[in-house]
C-alpha cells in the first residue's frame, strides 16, 4: 500500500488518468454542463463595498442609525451651472424634467426650485403656512429676476441645498424610494429612465447636465465592473496565448491550453452562481486571474511531456513521467497559490470571504483540470513532430540558462550585495507608504460620472454623505432648546470645516421658523430666545406641514436627531482628523449621561474598513507565510529549507512595499491584496525548483553543486517562462479604468518579476551557500513527497 503522495501514489494516479480517460472526459464534460446551468443564479452587486465584518461597531452604528432614519444614500442629484439656464424657456424647461420623475414608482420624492415653499406667518390662525416660489410656471424674465433676489439673498435655508447663492449653480434632489436602493430596480431606474431623460433635455436646450449622489455612483461603477469583465477575461485569454505560442511555437499546445482555462473560467462563473455570490470588484478579477494561474500549469506539464518525449521517444511513458513528476510539484504550488488567497477567508469581512472562497476553490479546480485534460488529449494526438520540440534548443534560452549558471557560480557575493541593498532601499520606501480610504479614489477618472463627482465637490463641498445622531435619551427631547444649542453650536464647526458642506437639521427649521415668523426678514434666521420659543413653536404646532418638514431631521418620537453634512474626497488622515475635531467638540457639548451622539455615513464606514483591512494584512500575510512553510517543512522536513525557501520570496514583497512608498502608491483596499496574492504565487517557483533539486540530489548521489545546476537547467526554462506569463498575465489588469485594478495588476506583476530573479539567482546561491548544513543524508534519506528521482535508462528508453 503506498503512502498519500509518494512515488506509489502518483504512479496510481497516473495509471487511473491513462486507463479510465473516456469516463473522466464524461464526468468533466458533465461537471462543466453541471456548473454552466449555475451562472443563472450569479447575481451583480447593488451595493458598495463594506469592508468590516457585520459586527464590527462601526457597522452596528450604522445600522442603528438605518433603523431609526432609513436608507441615507437614496439622494440623487442633477444640477447645471449655466447662466442661459435663467431664462423663462430653460427654466421651465428644467422644472419640467424635475416634475417628469415624481411620477415615477421608483421615486419617493423630487425637490426642485419650483418645489421650494416660503414659510408664511398666518396670523388669523396663528400658524405657518406654505407658499410657493413659483406657483404655476415661469412666464417673465422679471420673475426670474426676482426668484433669484429672494432664493440668492433671503433664505438661506436653502442655500447649498438646491442652488449655491455665489456661482448661481442649480441643482434638483431625487429621492428614491429605500427600499429600492439596494436592488435590481435601482439599475433600471438610473440606466433606463434617468440617463436617458437628462440626454433629451440636453440636446433640447443645449445644457450640461451633472449628475451625481450615492446611487448613482454606485450604479454606474457596478456596471463598469460589468463590462471590464469580459475585457478581462478576452486580453488575458490573448495575451497568455500568444506568449504560450511564441515560447512553444505550437498552435497544438497554445490550443490545448485555451481549452483548459475557457473549462476553468467556466467553472469560476459555475462556483460564483452556485454559491449565490455577488459579482464584485473583486469577484470580477477571478476569471481572468485563472487564466493567468492555468497557463503556467499548462507549461510545466506540457513543457515536461516534450523533455521527455524528446529524451526518449515513448509518448505512453512521457506522459506517465509528466504526471508522476510533475503532478505533484504542481499539485503543492497550486496548494500555496489558492492558500495565499484562503488567508482572506479569516479576515470576517464578506467581500474578502467570497473573494478567497471563490479563487481558491477555482485554482484547485484548474490543477485538476490540467491534470487530467493536458494528459487525456495527448494520448490522442499523433507523436510530436520536430518542430514541436524546437523551442527546447533555442539558443537565447540556452544563454539566459548558462547566464543564471554563471552568476550562481562565480557572482554569489554580487548577488547577495544586491538583494541587501533592495532590502535597505526598501525599509527606506516602505516608510513612506500612506494609507487612503477614499471611497472614490479608485473609481474610473475618466467617465463623465467622476468628473460629475468633482463637479458636485467643488460647488456644494462634496456628496458622500456623513451622519451625526443624536440621542437625547428622553421623548420630544430634541425640541428642548438646549438640545438646538448644542446642535447649532456642532453645525458652527462643521460650517467652518472646508472639506464638509453646510450641514442640514432641525436647526436649520427652526432658524427658518423664526425668520417666518418675524415676516421673512433674513437677519432672524437663528435660534430663538427662550421668550420666543414658546409662541414660535406654537405657530409650528398649528402647521399642518410640522410632520413634512421635521420627519427627515427627527424620528417619530422626538427623541433622535439627525445632523447631515457632505464630505469631499479627503484622505484617511484629513478624515481622520476631522473626527476627531467633531468627536472633541461633541464630548464638550453633550453630556454622557444627557446625550449619546454617534457619527456615521457611508464615507466614515470606508474609511473605518480601510484602516480594519490594513491592521488584518499583517495577520493575513503572516498566515500565508505560515501555511506555506507547512507545505514547505512537509516537503523538506528541515527547518533551514524552510528558511532557504522563504527568503526569496519575502526579498520581492519588501522590494514592491518599498516602491509604492517611492512613487505614491498607497495602501488601500485595493493593494492591500497584493502581498498575499504575489506570496502565494511566487512560492510556486521555489517549490518547482526545489523539488527538482531534490530529484537531482538522489540521481547524483547527494552532490549538491552538481544538482543545484542540473535543477537550475532543467526548471530554469519552465520559471522563466511561467514568469513572464504570469507578469504580461497580471499586467492585463492595468488596462482597467478602476485605479485600485490597475495598482494591484502593476504591483503583482512587478512581485513576481522580482520572485523569478529571486528564485533563479539567490535561491541556488542560498544552496550553494550552505551546502555542508543543509546535504544530511539523514534529513534527505526519507523524502515526504514526491522525491521520485530519474530513472536510470537502458539503449531502448526503457527503465532500468
Amino acid at each position: 500500500m503506498f503512502k498519500l503522495l509518494t512515488k506509489g501514489f502518483w504512479e496510481a494516479v497516473a495509471r487511473f488518468i491513462l486507463r479510465t480517460k473516456i469516463p473522466i472526459l464524461i464526468a468533466i464534460i458533465a461537471a462543466t454542463i453541471f456548473l454552466s446551468m449555475q451562472w443563472k443564479h450569479m447575481r451583480f452587486t447593488y451595493t458598495e463595498a463594506n469592508m468590516l465584518p457585520d459586527n464590527h461597531e462601526v457597522n452596528l452604528t450604522y445600522n442603528d442609525f438605518l433603523e431609526v432614519f432609513g436608507e441615507e444614500g437614496n439622494l440623487i442629484v442633477i444640477g447645471v451651472k449655466d447662466s442661459s439656464l435663467f431664462t423663462v424657456k430653460q427654466l421651465n424647461a428644467w422644472n419640467e424634467l424635475a416634475e417628469s420623475f415624481k411620477s415615477d414608482k421608483e421615486v419617493e420624492t423630487v425637490i426642485s426650485i419650483k418645489d421650494l415653499q416660503k414659510l408664511v406667518k398666518n396670523n388669523e390662525k396663528q400658524q405657518f403656512d406654505l407658499e410657493p416660489f413659483i406657483k404655476d410656471s415661469i412666464t417673465s424674465i422679471e420673475e426670474i429676476e426676482k426668484l433669484q433676489d429672494e432664493l440668492f439673498k433671503k433664505y438661506p435655508f436653502y442655500d447649498n441645498f438646491l442652488f449655491n447663492a455665489e456661482t448661481k449653480t442649480i441643482r434638483t434632489a431625487i429621492y428614491l424610494k429605500k427600499d429600492i436602493v439596494n436592488t435590481s430596480a435601482r439599475k433600471d431606474f438610473i440606466i433606463d429612465e434617468l440617463q436617458f431623460r437628462v440626454e433629451v433635455f440636453e440636446k433640447n436646450t443645449g445644457l450640461d447636465v451633472r449628475v451625481s449622489g450615492m446611487p448613482y455612483i454606485r450604479t454606474l461603477n457596478s456596471q463598469n465592473i460589468v463590462d471590464e469583465i469580459p475585457i478581462f477575461i478576452g486580453a488575458a485569454l490573448l495575451v497568455t496565448s500568444l506568449i504560450f505560442f511564441l515560447f512553444f511555437r505550437s498552435f497544438r499546445a497554445t490550443f490545448i491550453s485555451l481549452i483548459v482555462v475557457c473549462i476553468g473560467v467556466m467553472w469560476t462563473f459555475g462556483i460564483l452562481g452556485l454559491l449565490g455570490y455577488e459579482i464584485t470588484v473583486l469577484t470580477a478579477l477571478i476569471p481572468p486571474l485563472i487564466i493567468v494561474i492555468g497557463i503556467p500549469n499548462c507549461i510545466f506539464l506540457i513543457n515536461k511531456y516534450q523533455h521527455e518525449v524528446k529524451s526518449h521517444g515513448n509518448k505512453v511513458k512521457s506522459l506517465q513521467r509528466v504526471i508522476t513528476k510533475v503532478g505533484n510539484a504542481t499539485l503543492m504550488t497550486n496548494v500555496t497559490t489558492a492558500s495565499g488567497f484562503a488567508t482572506f477567508i479569516l479576515t470576517e469581512s464578506k467581500l474578502l470571504k467570497e473573494f478567497g472562497i471563490v479563487a481558491s476553490l477555482s485554482i484547485l479546480a484548474i490543477f485538476i483540470l490540467c491534470l487530467l485534460i493536458i494528459p487525456i488529449i495527448y494520448t490522442f494526438l499523433p507523436f510530436p513532430k520536430d518542430r514541436h520540440l524546437e523551442h527546447l534548443n533555442k539558443r537565447w534560452i540556452g544563454g539566459f540558462v548558462d547566464w543564471m549558471e554563471h552568476m550562481v557560480k562565480h557572482r554569489k557575493i554580487t548577488i547577495y550585495a544586491s538583494g541587501l541593498l533592495l532590502i535597505i532601499v526598501s525599509m527606506i520606501g516602505i516608510n513612506q507608504i500612506k494609507i487612503s480610504g477614499s471611497l472614490i479614489e479608485d473609481m474610473p477618472q475618466d467617465k463623465p460620472f467622476f468628473k460629475d463627482i468633482r463637479f458636485f465637490e467643488e460647488e456644494f463641498n462634496g456628496i458622500m454623505p456623513l451622519e451625526i445622531m443624536v440621542n437625547t435619551k428622553r421623548k420630544k427631547g430634541v425640541m428642548k432648546l438646549g438640545t438646538l444649542k448644542r446642535i447649532n453650536e456642532l453645525e458652527e464647526l462643521i460650517d467652518e470645516i472646508p472639506e464638509l458642506s453646510r450641514p442640514i437639521s432641525v436647526v436649520s427649521l427652526v432658524k427658518y421658523s423664526k425668520q417666518a415668523y418675524y415676516n421673512g426678514n433674513p437677519k432672524y434666521y437663528q435660534l430663538p430666545t427662550s421668550q420666543e420659543k414658546s409662541f414660535i413653536f406654537s405657530y409650528t404646532k398649528n402647521s399642518s406641514s410640522d410632520v413634512d418638514l421635521l420627519k427627515s431631521f427627527v424620528d417619530s418620537t422626538g427623541q433622535f436627531a439627525r445632523i447631515t453634512t457632505f464630505m469631499k474626497d479627503i484622505g484617511t488622515d484629513k478624515m481622520e482628523r476631522i473626527q476627531e475635531n467633531l468627536q472633541q467638540k461633541i464630548d464638550k457639548l453633550f453630556p454622557e449621561e444627557k446625550y449619546e451622539v454617534t457619527m456615521t455615513g457611508k464615507a466614515l464606514v470606508f474609511q473605518k474598513g480601510t484602516n480594519y483591512l490594513v491592521k488584518n494584512l499583517v495577520i493575513s500575510l503572516t498566515l500565508a507565510i505560515f501555511l506555506i512553510s507547512l507545505f514547505m517543512a512537509y516537503l523538506f522536513r528541515s527547518f533551514r529549507m524552510i528558511i532557504v525557501s522563504l527568503i526569496p520570496n519575502l526579498l520581492p514583497l519588501l522590494v514592491t512595499a518599498g516602491l509604492m512608498g517611492y512613487v505614491g502608491v498607497p495602501i488601500k483596499p485595493s493593494t492591500i491584496l497584493v502581498f498575499s496574492i504575489a506570496f502565494g504565487i511566487s512560492v510556486d517557483d521555489t517549490i518547482h525548483f526545489l523539488a527538482k533539486y531534490r530529484q537531482e540530489l538522489q540521481a547524483n548521489h547527494w552532490k549538491i553543486r552538481k544538482s543545484v545546476y542540473a535543477a537550475l537547467r532543467e526548471t530554469g526554462v519552465s520559471m522563466f517562462y511561467t514568469s513572464i506569463v504570469l507578469f504580461f498575465g497580471f499586467s492585463v489588469f492595468t488596462i482597467s479604468s478602476f485605479g485600485g485594478t490597475v495598482a494591484l495588476g502593476a504591483l503583482v506583476s512587478i512581485t513576481l518579476l522580482f520572485a523569478m530573479l529571486s528564485n533563479l539567482l539567490l535561491l541556488p546561491s542560498l544552496l550553494l551557500s550552505l551546502e555542508r548544513n543543509i546535504a544530511n543524508k539523514e534529513v534527505l534519506r526519507e523524502p515526504s513527497i514526491n522525491i521520485i528521482p530519474e530513472e536510470e535508462e537502458d539503449d531502448n528508453g526503457n527503465d532500468k
